[in-house]
């Protein structure tokens, strides 16, 4: 594995590590965290290379970081989420 693809991975779990931590946790809206789990599934298993699917995690988290009725941890976290992603070139 390249060095690229190596550091793409760990950046991908540091992500994935920060949005099961965003799922799990009971103040979060449900239909927030069903998102984040279906964003986290993409991430894991989608089809299409590793750029494209980073980059559309990082459009339906801006999304949900927009959602007034996320706690404000949870937003951060998200936030943190998408530096990690939109480092992610293929």
């Amino acid at each position: 594995m390249s060095s690229i693809g190596k550091e793409n991975q760990e950046k991908i779990t540091k992500v994935l590590a920060v949005l099961q931590n965003i799922s799990e946790t009971v103040t979060v809206p449900r239909n927030i965290r069903k998102t984040i789990k279906e964003i986290m599934t993409d991430l894991q298993k989608g089809a299409g290379k590793l750029g494209v699917r980073a980059a559309n995690a990082v459009a339906i988290l801006t999304e949900i970081s927009e959602d007034p009725n996320l706690p404000i941890f949870a937003r951060v976290k998200i936030y943190d989420a998408i530096s990690c992603l939109e480092n992610i070139r293929d």
